[in-house]
């Protein structure tokens, strides 16, 4: 698979249906997409695939994947990855969709992205989970100069916090999950949180109650106020505290305060767009715009369950439509695949797949 930005030039490419959004429900939609005989290409803002999960916990266990006891966020986007590699949809990183207009000749999409590649589909498959999203920032005047070095919105390298010490700041389930998670790493840990109330899961509450009594990590109610350097390096972190304020030595701080949405250019597609979400037909996914589907966290109806099992789901039933928007004229007959023979021949190869055939 191309996994590389495509030049910027005057190249219209043709394929039935355009991916918008390269996380797990996206790349589930390439794969989705090869089964039932559909070309596509997959764009995406970020400079690598896997969308939040890569941004926001790469490392992190994932229990609910069908089939599959347990994996990393990292390993279940390693796995989508190779699970549509026959398929070979081309990846496009780091473009971000700005325009998607009707032909009304044709009836097709033009779609077009910030560096100027151009794309004509049949459909557009939204899949962008929360948009072009982005973390609140500490709202600081020393933070920008430290960023990428001291001051964090992600952890990436976990290894780059081995005995260190390290301020987590947030309330979520993310600055709890990684504050436990660097317990037996860093040198130490301090947790930061305006008050004594967590939005984090209960268990997880409770496990940092305990590495909080048992001495494993420190735990602070108050606002981080001023962060202290020497030079170009982090030396302190006073936190502001009722009544009071303490001083926090600190090599790194990881500021997880959650994300800001934004839909950005999509907001303007004349989507019937509800409380920063894009409104759907669950029969087939399908937006107030024929042709345009969205899927996963970005997608929005009546007991609407954001998983990426659902996402799945959703991206399954809207390519069956888009599957008649790229053949008017075909009707699609319905093969299991365990007994589609092309498909089989595709995925493992003509030998395996005769093989398979007569076992």
């Amino acid at each position: 698979m191309n996994e590389a930005s495509v030049p910027i030039d005057e190249q219209v490419l043709r394929t039935d249906v355009v991916i918008v959004g390269a996380g797990p429900v996206g790349l589930f939609a390439a794969f989705e997409a090869g089964v039932i005989g559909l070309s596509c290409h997959i764009v995406d803002a970020l400079e690598e695939v896997g969308g939040q999960c890569i941004e926001l916990y790469p490392d992190k266990p994932i229990f609910d994947i069908p089939a599959v006891p347990v994996c990393t966020a990292r390993q279940l986007i390693d796995r989508l990855m190779e699970q549509c590699k026959p398929f070979a949809p081309p990846i496009h990183l780091g473009h971000r969709v700005m325009r998607v207009e009707r032909d009304d000749e044709t009836q097709r999409w033009r779609v077009t992205t910030d560096l100027g590649a151009v794309f004509d589909a049949a459909a557009v498959l939204l899949s962008a989970g929360n948009g072009a999203f982005v973390p609140q920032r500490v709202g600081l005047p020393e933070a920008p100069a430290l960023e990428g070095r001291h001051v964090h919105y992600a952890v990436r390298k976990r290894a780059m916090f081995a005995d260190q010490r390290v301020v987590v700041a947030g309330g979520g389930d993310s600055a709890l999950d990684w504050a436990l998670a660097l317990c037996g790493q860093a040198k130490h840990v301090t947790l930061v949180h305006r008050r004594d109330a967590f939005r984090a899961a209960e268990a997880t509450v409770q496990e940092v109650k305990r590495a909080v009594a048992s001495g494993q990590m420190d735990l602070v109610i108050g606002t981080i106020a001023t962060l202290n350097t020497l030079g170009d390096t982090l030396q302190s972190i006073d936190v502001k505290m009722l009544g009071g304020g303490v001083t926090i030595e600190a090599d790194h701080l990881i500021a997880l305060y959650g994300l800001v949405a934004d839909l950005g250019p999509i907001a303007q597609w004349g989507l019937d767009v509800r409380v920063g979400r894009v409104a759907v037909d669950t029969s087939y996914y399908e937006t107030s715009v024929p042709g345009i589907f969205a899927v996963g966290d970005i997608a929005t109806y009546p007991n609407k369950q954001k998983l990426i099992l659902s996402g799945f789901h959703e991206a399954s039933l809207a390519l069956r439509k888009a599957y008649a928007y790229a053949f008017p004229d075909k009707k699609r007959v319905h093969v299991h695949s365990s007994y589609d023979a092309q498909l089989s021949e595709r995925i493992l190869g003509a030998p395996a797949a005769r093989e398979a055939a007569h076992s």
